[in-house]
C-alpha cells in the first residue's frame, strides 16, 4: 500500500503544471525585472550582469560612407553645426568708450593716480633739458690773411617748448671780427620735427642794430636740417637767412656733411655793405670723423660770393667779392 502511494505521488509531482513549479531554486531574475508600465524601459542592473561573457567587438558600429547617404532627406535646421567645431577668434575693434581711458582712474581714483601721471610725464617726453653744440669751430686758410669762424647754439626746455640761444662770427687774425651776433629765441614744435622760433637778435661788430627774429628750425625731408629766419632790425631793415646742411655717413664714423648758406635783403643797407636780393651765398664741403659722438674733428672747403650790389660794394671796399677757404675744426656738443 505504501508503495502504491509513493508511486502516485511521484507522476503527481511529474505532471503537476510548470505555474504552480517552485522559482526557489532558479537564478535571480531581478535584473530583468518588467517595466511597471508599458512606457518605461526595463531596468537593468548591469552591476549583477557577467561582462566578461559579452563580446563587445562585434558591437562597434561600422564606419559610415558619408558619400553614399541621402542628405536630401535630412533636415539640417535642426542641426546643431557648432558643437563639433571650435568657436574662431573674432578680429572686432575694441569699444573704447566702454571704460574710462585712464583705466587705473576706476580702481584708485584720480587723485591717488595725479601724482604718478605728473611722474610718467615728467620722466617720459617732457624732461627739462640742456644741450649745447658747437656745430661749427674752425680755422680758415684763404688768400691774404687767415681766419677764424665759430658757430654755436643750444637750447633748454622740453619736448614742446624751448629757449633757444645762438651765436656766429668771423674775422680775420691780427683784425677786428668782422661779423659777430647773438639771438635769443623762444621756440615752439608745431610739427614732430618742426619747432616756430621768435625772439631778438642782437648785431655786436658794426653799426650795431637789434632784429626781431621770426624762423623755423628742423629736420626736412630726407635728413636736411634747415634754418631759416627773417630779421626786422630797429632801423626798418628786412633780411632773411636761409642755412641747410645734410649728413652722408661713409662709414660708423666717417661724415661727410655738405652746407649750402643763403643771405638776402629787402632793400640796399650801404653802411654794411649790404644790396637787395641775394646778399652772399656760401657752399661748404666738409669731412668729419667722429672719435666720439659727442666729438668729431673736420677738414673741408667752402665757397664764398658776393652777388648783386653786394658784390659792388665789396669791391669799392676793396675785397674780393669771392673767397676760398679751406678749414679744419671741430665739432662738438653736450
Amino acid at each position: 500500500m505504501v508503495r502504491i502511494f509513493a508511486a502516485a505521488l511521484a507522476v503527481s509531482t511529474a505532471t503537476t503544471p510548470l505555474i504552480a513549479q517552485s522559482h526557489a531554486q532558479h537564478r535571480d531574475h531581478s535584473m530583468h525585472q518588467m517595466p511597471a508600465s508599458p512606457d518605461e524601459e526595463p531596468a537593468v542592473d548591469h552591476s549583477k550582469m557577467d561582462h566578461s561573457q559579452m563580446d563587445h567587438g562585434s558591437a562597434q558600429a561600422e564606419p559610415v560612407d558619408h558619400n553614399v547617404m541621402d542628405h536630401s532627406q535630412m533636415d539640417h535646421s535642426k542641426m546643431d553645426h557648432q558643437k563639433d567645431h571650435p568657436a574662431r577668434p573674432t578680429t572686432t575693434t575694441p569699444n573704447l568708450e566702454a571704460g574710462p581711458i585712464r583705466a587705473a582712474d576706476a580702481i584708485w581714483g584720480a587723485n591717488a593716480m595725479r601724482a604718478s601721471r605728473k611722474a610718467l610725464y615728467e620722466e617720459h617726453g617732457n624732461m627739462q633739458l640742456f644741450w649745447f653744440q658747437g656745430d661749427r669751430a674752425e680755422y680758415r686758410v684763404r688768400e691774404g690773411d687767415d681766419g677764424y669762424l665759430w658757430d654755436v647754439q643750444g637750447y633748454y626746455g622740453g619736448d614742446i617748448n624751448k629757449f633757444w640761444f645762438k651765436s656766429e662770427g668771423e674775422g680775420s687774425f691780427g683784425e677786428p671780427i668782422e661779423d659777430a651776433e647773438i639771438q635769443a629765441l623762444y621756440s615752439r614744435a608745431i610739427a614732430p620735427f618742426f619747432d616756430l622760433q621768435l625772439g631778438i637778435r642782437q648785431d655786436l661788430t658794426g653799426p650795431t642794430r637789434t632784429h626781431a627774429v621770426v624762423g623755423v628750425q628742423g629736420l626736412a625731408p630726407y635728413m636736411f636740417e634747415v634754418d631759416a629766419a627773417a630779421f626786422l632790425s630797429d632801423q626798418g631793415d628786412l633780411t632773411a637767412r636761409i642755412e641747410a646742411e645734410y649728413d652722408q655717413r661713409l662709414t660708423q664714423r666717417l661724415i661727410l656733411q655738405p652746407r649750402a648758406e643763403a643771405n638776402l635783403s629787402a632793400q640796399d643797407i650801404p653802411e654794411l655793405g649790404i644790396g637787395a636780393g641775394i646778399d652772399n651765398l656760401e657752399l661748404g664741403l666738409r669731412l668729419r670723423y667722429e672719435i666720439a659722438p659727442e666729438f668729431a674733428p673736420y677738414i673741408g672747403i667752402e665757397q664764398e660770393w658776393k652777388l648783386g650790389d653786394s658784390r659792388n660794394f665789396a669791391i669799392a671796399d676793396g675785397e674780393d667779392p669771392s673767397i676760398t677757404n679751406y678749414v679744419i675744426g671741430i665739432r662738438f656738443w653736450f
